[in-house]
């Protein structure tokens, strides 16, 4: 039976059109569906949009709608464009206004009712619209500018609200101990370790009970017992994971799908790591098999933000450097898991020193030269033990760093076959071999090693880059699509022995930043 590998991105807030911080986080989960798929593994990707909450509700008005046709055009002009423009291949697409989901809820809110986690009291506390989260002291920082002298939000800079009011409360307190022992037991559920470690000390300070609903505004999902109140928007947006594979309501398709590894940004994963446990907890649910908080794009040093300017949208970068680029660049520059600067400069250099003049150069001198010395058919000749070993161990490298979410360096492993094989072709010089008949056996093992080398790199690169994978595949005879390929023995491929001239992969590009 194959294993379960459930994925999902955070639902994003369509408050505005996405960027590459949003879309990085998407690729991130798609390369590790397609990965997971390429084992055999039983694979789900979900992502979605987060369309609730008073922030949502605000930006419509400003702009002369209502929150849903607000939403309605967010999420078809934008939000799904960009799934499509950056090659995701993602299994379902969940909306916070969908029937379904709202139906989710409603079984959940009940279910946590009947078992005496959710009760009615009073709170006050800094409210960030922009977070739609209570903050605490520790959250807020010395605002600067217009708001010196004042406590701002440290994410968005702006001041919080004082908020009042009488809602719903979710009992997060009693949870405090459970949440500790679950980092204990399961210490690989949330990573890295340095997001684990900042989960575990804001849990050892003490948790205090969530405010789950708010009755000053209505744009959200009504309380079933008590439709004067909205489901606060954080807390149900949470249960998206939930109600996207039918919880409540198809057994068998929740069975199936859950628990899921969820990727988000390392500022949402305080959410993902204390409160969604523990609202699973609380409704007798398996808890979920990881959470990965990945660090930021920083742009000018600063967090990807529209708000300050520093918003880049993917279709900058795609219209000059192509889709499979932009998946590569921002899955091989970044480790995964920490912080990362864009650049056009550092886009362009490795666009060019990996790519362009690397893989791509490889790949046609390769061609070329199957082409000039074999008539174009791949010689039957075992590769080199070394370039054989080198494939063998860069699947095994691949494989493991999947398995700890480091994608960067399983990308790392297919690139240094890459490398490799671009030195062993200055060092073997087949052009050299080719003048003398006695070498012909020689320079048929170099091209085959070079041959073997290049699919092995293809097949996993496939989750990266598949557009220009399935064409470096096709061009060196490997036959069917090279994500049917199975990604865990790849170095053992065999193809047709059949090369094919391909046109340049990653052609020179002059201007490498757009005019703004």
């Amino acid at each position: 039976m194959p294993a379960r590998f459930t994925v999902t991105t955070p639902i994003y807030y369509v408050n505005d059109v996405p960027h590459i911080g949003h879309a990085y986080n998407e690729v991130a989960t798609d390369v590790l569906a397609r990965w997971h798929r390429m084992r055999g593994d039983d694979t789900w990707m979900l992502t979605g949009t987060d369309e609730h909450g008073q922030k949502i509700m605000r930006t419509a008005v400003a702009n002369g709608t209502t929150p849903q046709e607000w939403t309605d055009r967010l999420v078809e002009s934008a939000w799904k464009p960009q799934l499509e423009l950056l090659d995701i291949q993602n299994d379902d697409f969940i909306r916070t206004t969908s029937e379904r989901h709202k139906a989710g809820v409603r079984i959940f809110l009940e279910r946590l009712k009947e078992t005496g986690y959710i009760y009615h009291g009073e709170f006050e506390g800094q409210y960030c619209v922009g977070c739609e989260e209570y903050k605490t002291p520790n959250d807020l920082v010395p605002g600067t500018g217009e708001f010196e002298g004042q406590q701002v939000c440290a994410i968005h800079s702006r001041p919080t609200e004082t908020v009042r009011e009488a809602n719903y409360f979710f009992k997060l307190s009693e949870f405090g101990d459970r949440l500790l022992a679950l980092y204990d037991e399961r210490p690989d559920y949330v990573q890295p370790e340095h997001v684990r470690n900042e989960v575990r000390q804001f849990v050892k300070q003490g948790l205090t009970d969530l405010s789950i609903s708010r009755n000053t505004f209505d744009w959200g999902i009504k309380v079933p017992w008590d439709e004067s109140h909205v489901v606060y928007v954080w807390f149900e947006a949470l249960l998206n994971y939930i109600t996207a594979i039918g919880y409540g309501v198809d057994d068998e398709q929740f069975e199936r799908r859950w628990p899921a590894t969820h990727i988000v940004g390392k500022d949402i994963a305080r959410f993902h790591a204390v409160i969604w446990p523990a609202m699973q907890m609380a409704a007798g649910l398996p808890i979920s098999d990881h959470v990965f908080g990945h660090g930021w794009l920083l742009v000018g040093g600063e967090k990807m933000s529209k708000s300050k300017a520093t918003g880049i949208e993917p279709r900058q970068i795609t219209d000059v450097f192509g889709v499979d680029a932009f998946r590569y660049y921002f899955m091989s520059a970044i480790a995964f898991g920490s912080d990362g600067s864009f650049s056009w400069e550092d886009l362009d250099a490795r666009y060019h020193s990996e790519l362009a003049n690397g893989l791509g150069n490889l790949a046609s001198r390769v061609i070329a030269m199957v082409h000039k010395y074999f008539g174009g058919t791949v010689p039957e000749a075992a590769p080199d033990a070394e370039i054989a070993e080198l494939a063998e161990r860069a699947v095994a490298t691949a494989e493991a760093a999947i398995d700890r979410f480091a994608i960067d360096e399983a990308v790392d492993a297919a690139m240094g076959i890459v490398e490799r094989l671009n030195g062993y072709i200055t060092e073997q010089a087949p052009w050299v071999l080719a003048k003398d008949e006695a070498q012909q056996e020689r320079l048929a093992a170099v091209l085959a090693s070079n041959v073997h080398g290049i699919g092995t790199a293809a097949i996993l690169l496939a989750p990266v880059m598949p557009t220009t994978a399935q064409a470096l595949w096709a061009a060196i005879g490997g036959e069917g699509e090279v994500t049917a390929q199975p990604i865990h023995e790849a170095h053992r491929w065999q193809g047709t022995r059949t090369v094919t001239t391909v046109p340049p992969l990653f052609p020179r590009i002059e201007q490498a930043q757009p005019a703004t």
